[in-house]
């Protein structure tokens, strides 16, 4: 197992109270399996992943009962410790490669100062990664292109950027927070393609996180559905497109147009309400004020958790209703 996560919590002060942001997520990932872990904005992926890279703020307040990465326990590790598996072991690609690449630094200091320093690589051993890592992604005349800054890369050139930046410490574990959400289509095929390609070269286990479920389809093994701050549902990707259970997932399926089927400017199914302020104390199921199925049962604390079949769950009082 790469990854080994349970009962995860990240709260955050607030003025208003605590934020309890991330509510007892279970987590798990295979060595050279795709994760991808979907939801809602708000809900708390990008939560999760920067708790699992350590790069939470001081502020945040972080429990959980199990935390493994390739057979190493997170929680007995200090600070130091973790600071040296990030890049080395897990690594992640950020949502936007303008804000996340240095507009003052060139492309090749931002992609060696890394592992010059974990590694203690000299400049040109440390270059000579970076060319390879910037050929593997597609970057052409990549030793040219380590003088050069950002701004003079295209946006799919700066999230392949990205994407040999997480790969300059060979880690096993590589976190993709909405890599593709803001290149266009043609250009989303083609980083998916990569990291693909990348996975089945390197042997990285991946962490893909995304409210795009036409992304999910593409590359996911086993999707895992997040609401208001936990694991509703978890499948493997197949069974979740043809029988999801958990009424939000199922919410989430309809609002996606079928091409030849779905007339063109015809209105979407939405899910009606709001997803509930996370702020104190939230029992029950969350998403039951907007759950057409919901009973008196769904306000039990905790809800239960269905497993069905290898390697599938479902949080949900009626498990079977919400596949009908």
């Amino acid at each position: 197992m790469m990854l080994d996560i349970r009962d995860l919590r990240v709260s955050l002060p607030t003025e208003r109270g605590l934020l309890n942001a991330v509510r007892g997520v279970d987590l798990q990932i295979a060595r050279g399996q795709t994760l991808c872990l979907v939801g809602e904005s708000g809900c708390g992926k990008s939560l999760t992943a920067t708790s699992i890279m350590g790069l939470l703020t001081r502020q945040a307040q972080i429990t959980t009962d199990r935390f493994e990465m390739a057979g190493q326990d997170l929680t007995r590790k200090p600070a130091a410790g973790l600071a040296r598996m990030r890049g080395r072991d897990v690594a992640m690609i950020f949502q936007d490669p303008t804000s996340a690449l240095n507009p003052t630094l060139t492309v090749g200091r931002q992609l060696t100062e890394g592992v010059m320093r974990s590694e203690k690589l000299s400049r040109r051993a440390a270059e000579a990664r970076a060319v390879e890592m910037l050929e593997r992604v597609g970057i052409s005349n990549p030793a040219a292109r380590l003088a050069q800054y950002p701004h003079g890369f295209s946006g799919g050139q700066r999230q392949r950027i990205m994407i040999a930046s997480a790969l300059m410490g060979r880690p096993k574990l590589l976190i993709a927070d909405e890599p593709t959400t803001a290149l266009d289509v043609t250009i989303q095929a083609q980083i998916l393609q990569l990291l693909g390609e990348l996975q089945a070269d390197l042997g990285l286990s991946i962490l893909l996180i995304t409210h795009d479920l036409g992304v999910v389809a593409a590359i996911a093994d086993d999707v895992a559905v997040m609401y208001a701050g936990r694991i509703v549902e978890r499948a493997p990707a197949r069974d979740l497109f043809v029988r999801p259970r958990h009424p939000y997932t199922r919410g989430l399926l309809a609002a996606i147009p079928v091409p030849g089927v779905t007339p063109r400017g015809s209105a979407l199914p939405a899910i009606p309400g709001r997803v509930p302020g996370l702020i104190g104390t939230l029992r029950g199921c969350a998403f039951r004020d907007r759950c057409a199925q919901a009973a008196p049962d769904c306000a039990a604390d905790p809800v239960p958790r269905h497993g069905i079949g290898a390697g599938r769950f479902v949080e949900c009082v009626n498990p079977e209703e919400a596949s009908t």
